[in-house]
């Protein structure tokens, strides 16, 4: 199996985010801790794997077209040979060549079968064939989900563990645990894409930060509606 990590930080991001949610709605509602941890960990296989189950099927979708596209793209190079090279020769005529560069431009891309597919795969429909097994993407979406997910219920479970009831500073805990998990995400997530690493952890803490905070106000409104 190859790991993909921007599945792993999409479902890292997203498991953070809504666990934490459930912990700062409860919290805020005044229920048990119990209820914390079987809402939290019903959300992270539950949503998990509704997250890796979505995630699964998007990626095998979206292969599914390219390689019907791919075949099209084939047959129409054999039945359609003249009108094909004749849509090259448009393509890299908008791009500015013209003349003898065009004509030999178009000679060597139509000379070989599975350059002249791709150029028409990315140049006409403009699809990039994805390597990334469907697979491979839920498993890493998944485990994201799940292993950063599980960082706001940490100190309830410990708390729990050693037989000291949870309380309000679980919760404190729980806030300095999750925060620290956004920033560092984020700051993995910029680290990928090659953008500010610190920008980016800010960034992911202020999404996450906003989602907790919108939790807990309802939560706590709730209790006293109820």
């Amino acid at each position: 199996m190859n790991w993909h990590f921007d599945d792993f930080i999409y479902g890292s991001i997203d498991g953070a985010v809504t666990t934490f949610a459930i912990v700062a709605g409860v919290v805020g509602a005044s229920l048990s801790p119990g209820i914390i941890l079987i809402l939290g960990f019903a959300n992270l296989f539950a949503d998990g794997f509704s997250m890796a189950a979505a995630n699964y099927q998007a990626s095998k979708t979206r292969n599914e077209y390219i390689e019907m596209k791919r075949k099209q793209e084939e047959w129409e190079i054999d039945n359609l040979e003249e009108q094909e090279k004749e849509e090259i020769r448009d393509i890299y005529s908008k791009k500015g060549f013209k003349d003898e560069l065009l004509e030999e431009i178009v000679r060597i891309i139509t000379s070989r079968r599975k350059v002249w597919v791709d150029t028409m795969m990315k140049e006409e429909l403009g699809l990039i064939e994805d390597e990334k097994a469907p697979l491979d993407s839920s498993i890493s979406t998944f485990v994201g989900f799940n292993l950063i997910g599980l960082i706001p219920l940490i100190p309830f479970m410990v708390f729990m563990a050693i037989g000291v009831d949870p309380n309000s500073e679980a919760f404190f805990y729980s806030i300095i645990f999750v925060v620290s998990a956004f920033f560092i995400v984020g700051v993995v997530k910029g680290k990928i894409v090659k953008k500010s690493k610190m920008r980016s952890g800010i960034y992911t803490l202020i999404i996450g930060g906003i989602a907790a905070i919108v939790a807990y106000l309802i939560g706590y409104g709730l209790n006293f509606l109820v």
